[in-house]
């Protein structure tokens, strides 16, 4: 890899000052760098830390600082442009990243020298439909949320997988993730761990009006309907949220259709630490 496109939180970095650590490095070992606050132009609602179209389409490498959100908007931004991302934490957390401060020099040098793995994860599609019409539709990474917005009431919803009834809730809200999501939201709201770049869907209620609360896995190609019931003609007071950053508003009647998406994000891995290896240092 020769060519390198860096995204950067600047909560994270304010003064770019570590950017352009990594610009130099990379410039002075033969490298070209561009970086996203010189190009971002902003004013489109759509992206959150940069604008795709202003990448350069011979990029090899896109270099993310920020942490695991970071790394997730990221992904969300770019993810029509196929180029894989090397994820470098300089926030609070990084499980998804494949570098830190500590180790991002010897990252930069394996991809420099091709000595680096792709690992590919699947993103979710989702769309809402109202009177039977697509009004809305995004991707995501980690999870498509339903949840409760404003006063503290639980929600209605029924589910059906495949054109089948799985069953009805009462409950602040229900997640479908990936198994890169497992570890996020899902994990905390006491949803299984999964191998990040295993091919399933989750289904994990938010504390639902049950004894019984359980996630439940899906296979890859299944299509997961959340249908947004009557709400017991309380205010309408819902919201569907991707990624936790592109949310859209639903009302009774309103159908979640999730499927797998045809997109994929591709992250770079350098580090040698195994899934298990990092699940120990995260506990």
């Amino acid at each position: 890899m020769k060519k390198f496109y860096i995204i950067t939180n600047k909560a994270k970095d304010a003064d770019y000052s570590f950017t352009k650590e990594i610009e130099q490095y990379l410039q002075k070992n033969g490298s070209v760098c561009l970086s996203s606050n010189q190009e971002q132009t902003g004013g489109d609602t759509d992206y959150r830390y940069t604008d795709a179209r202003q990448i350069p389409a011979d990029t090899e490498c896109i270099i993310v600082l920020g942490g695991d959100g970071t790394l997730i908007q990221a992904a969300r931004d770019v993810n029509k442009t196929n180029i894989p991302l090397l994820g470098v934490n300089i926030g609070t957390l990084g499980y998804l990243t494949d570098a830190d401060r500590s180790t991002v020099y010897e990252a930069l040098n394996c991809c420099m020298q091709d000595t680096y793995e792709i690992d590919t994860r699947m993103m979710l599609s989702g769309t809402i439909y109202r009177d039977g019409e697509p009004v809305f539709e995004n991707t995501a990474l980690n999870d498509i949320v339903i949840s409760r917005c404003g006063t503290l009431r639980v929600i209605d919803f029924d589910v059906h997988v495949n054109g089948e009834y799985l069953n009805s809730y009462s409950a602040d809200g229900v997640i479908v993730s990936t198994a890169t999501g497992s570890t996020a939201y899902s994990l905390s709201a006491g949803g299984p761990i999964i191998q990040p770049n295993a091919q399933m869907m989750m289904i994990t209620p938010i504390c639902p009006h049950t004894l019984n609360q359980r996630s439940i896995i899906f296979g890859a190609e299944d299509e997961i309907v959340i249908e947004m019931s009557d709400n017991k003609r309380l205010a309408e007071e819902r919201i569907a949220t991707f990624d936790g950053e592109i949310s859209r508003k639903v009302i009774t009647g309103d159908r979640i259709v999730v499927r797998r998406s045809e997109k994929v994000s591709q992250f770079i891995k350098t580090n040698k630490l195994s899934f298990l290896q990092r699940i120990r240092n995260k506990m």
